[in-house]
């Protein structure tokens, strides 16, 4: 496994000095990115560390899950129970797993409950593109933007209304099927979309019921998952001054598995809605409301039953002031309350309400660029707390761009953590986070690579203590990291490449854990997407990969590193269909992301798609 790693880290580095060979006539893409700031720049304005996964990204791919999609990109340590539907842990720049705000068109989707997003859930076939920013963001955002920011916004259709669908089947039995219709008009746009996946799956965990390890169970059996997913979205322009949009989503799902649950049925669903005033050329006025809900059925063997139903109804009132050329000033409000409708876990408290203010400078002067923004957040249950960040950025020359920035963050415990009758803790205090990010990039014609170094030290970090079988509060930790990205086309090779380190440790002096790896955190991810255009036949392969980790916080049970190799190919038979076939982890590797729960194997996917151009 170590060599695994080091060849994989090597065939990511191999392919960043052909930066400075690419061709001169490919040309630099320029997306926009709205989260950074929460207003549209470009990408290669953003001050904070940043990506866009757009549509078209996603469906050469092939990916047949966000988890799938996102793993092993820079800065992202991804987790996995067992495979497809199985839950799945990110953790961004080595913070725990809810310190990432996920949010699906503006609205936030981070389970009131246990504070984690269920990525596992977001079919990719209603996502139209994926943009993540690294590093604190708690100044625009509130709690528990320690590690970043990762938004999702669902399918919009551009163009003139059409049809489109994607058949597809593979290994374990997965069926895939997905269509839709949308487009748009001079002043509006519309669209509906339904997506069925369905897979028998593998057998989830290899645990002993002896041993008692891993899942507490011995039940060699396939766990499937089935996935029903649908979306409607549209939005309409008045006339210059108004503009209305909205969307809604919703995801249920079917899941087996091995342990103390066997069977859980699921419901993921998001509303939003938006309206946005331009009364003056240098003034535009946003309010947006939204709902996120989630809802869990779980079934265990002998009448073991638990359930949780939860959601969070949010308001936004934003503006946006142009106060001279090159410079934006933006203000607004957050509100929200999260509530437990239903648990069985019977909470002592059920419900909160949160209000954050915020105020955002942003200005270019010259080769200069400077972003600041400040936010105080009113927890019903933990008071004031006040965050801030600044960043700065330098254009030089041949392209080359150096940036620096600081950011303070804070996350209000869960109630999972709070009140959870197994592990709560009832005393826990909020976390709070400093971080520094030190960056250079350079972008050419049609070429690009960026690197980015950082520090983040958190006080009273909230962990699972697997001895004592409770949260418990780690004093201090620290967390430094750096992250290497490039992009090139090259002699008509589409190249991306991106690998990561981090060393995030607990740092609380006297501590028996003082000086462990923060547990399920690889020190070392990587990815390599190479794609190739030849007439109507495209190919291409994923190199993918992370070093080894700590499942608990003892650092006692050690999970091995691992590589894997993806190859696809896609044929166009008509210039509306196209043929896809997909070989994943083709040699064939046995790993683990959490200790005793297994991953696929060798798999196939064969997939007929119909989109017209």
């Amino acid at each position: 496994m170590k060599l695994q790693s080091r060849l994989l880290s090597l065939a990511v580095l191999a392919a960043l000095p052909a930066l400075a060979q690419a061709d001169d006539g490919a040309r630099a893409l320029d997306p926009i990115l709205v989260t950074a700031t929460r207003t549209p720049i470009a990408l290669q304005d953003s001050i904070a560390p940043a990506q866009v996964i757009d549509r078209t990204q996603i469906e050469s791919s092939q990916a047949t899950s966000l988890q799938d999609l996102l793993r092993g990109r820079a800065g992202i340590n991804l987790t996995n129970a067992g495979g497809l539907g199985k839950q799945s842990s990110l953790f961004l720049r080595g913070t725990n797993s809810g310190h990432t705000v996920v949010l699906v068109d503006g609205v936030r989707i981070n389970s009131a409950d246990l504070g984690l997003a269920m990525i596992q859930d977001l079919p990719l076939a209603q996502i139209e593109r994926v943009e993540i920013v690294r590093g604190p963001q708690s100044s625009l955002y509130g709690a528990d933007a320690i590690g970043g920011v990762i938004q999702i916004f669902t399918r919009r259709n551009q163009g003139d209304f059409a049809p489109h669908l994607q058949l597809g089947g593979g290994s374990n039995g997965l069926r895939e099927a997905s269509g839709g219709i949308g487009g748009s008009s001079e002043r509006g746009w519309f669209g509906a979309d339904i997506a069925y996946q369905h897979s028998d799956g593998i057998d989830a965990c290899r645990g002993s019921a002896t041993l008692f390890t891993g899942c507490f169970a011995d039940e060699p059996d396939r766990d499937g998952y089935r996935n029903l997913s649908k979306s409607l979205r549209g939005g309409y322009n008045f006339n210059e001054q108004w503009t209305v949009e909205g969307s809604a989503l919703r995801a249920d799902g079917q899941n087996h598995y091995d342990g103390y649950y066997n069977f859980s049925e699921t419901r993921q669903q998001v509303l939003s809605g938006k309206v946005r005033y331009t009364p003056a050329e240098r003034l535009v006025l946003t309010a947006s409301v939204g709902r996120s809900d989630n809802e869990s059925d779980n079934v265990g063997a002998d009448g073991v039953h638990g359930s949780a139903q939860t959601h969070r109804d949010s308001a936004s009132l934003q503006g946006d002031f142009g106060v001279a050329e090159g410079q934006l000033l933006s203000a607004g409000v957050d509100w929200s309350e999260d509530n437990l409708d239903g648990s069985s876990a019977g909470y002592r408290v059920d419900s909160r309400r949160n209000t954050g203010v915020f105020v955002q400078y942003q200005g270019r002067f010259g080769r200069h660029q400077l972003q600041a923004s400040a936010r105080n957040d009113d927890n019903e249950q933990f008071g004031n707390h006040a965050t801030g960040s600044i960043g700065w950025a330098m254009e030089l020359d041949h392209g080359l761009r150096i940036n620096a920035s600081y950011g303070t963050a804070f996350k209000a415990p869960t109630f999972s953590d709070l009140y959870d009758p197994w592990s709560g803790v009832p005393t826990l205090d909020p976390e709070k986070s400093k971080s520094a990010n030190l960056g250079i990039s350079q972008q050419g014609q049609g070429w690009r690579w960026g690197l980015d170094v950082y520090e983040t030290r958190i006080d009273d970090l909230i962990t699972y203590d697997a001895a004592t079988f409770r949260m418990q509060q780690v004093e201090k930790a620290r967390i430094r990291g750096a992250e290497l990205t490039g992009g090139v086309v090259l002699a008509g090779f589409d190249i991306a490449a991106q690998l990561s380190y981090t060393d995030p440790h607990n740092r609380t002096n006297g501590s028996s854990q003082f000086d462990n790896w923060l547990p399920r955190r690889a020190q070392q991810t990587a990815r390599l997407d190479v794609d190739r255009r030849f007439g109507a036949f495209r190919a291409g392969l994923t190199v993918q990969g992370a070093g080894k980790r700590y499942d608990d916080a003892a650092n006692t049970v050690k999970v091995g590193g691992y590589g894997t190799l993806d190859l696809r190919a896609e044929y166009a038979l008509t210039p509306s269909w196209s043929l896809l076939a997909r070989a994943t982890n083709v040699f064939d590797r046995r790993y683990e992301t959490v200790a005793w729960f297994n991953q696929p194997g060798r798999e196939y996917q064969l997939s007929v798609r119909y989109q017209p151009k």
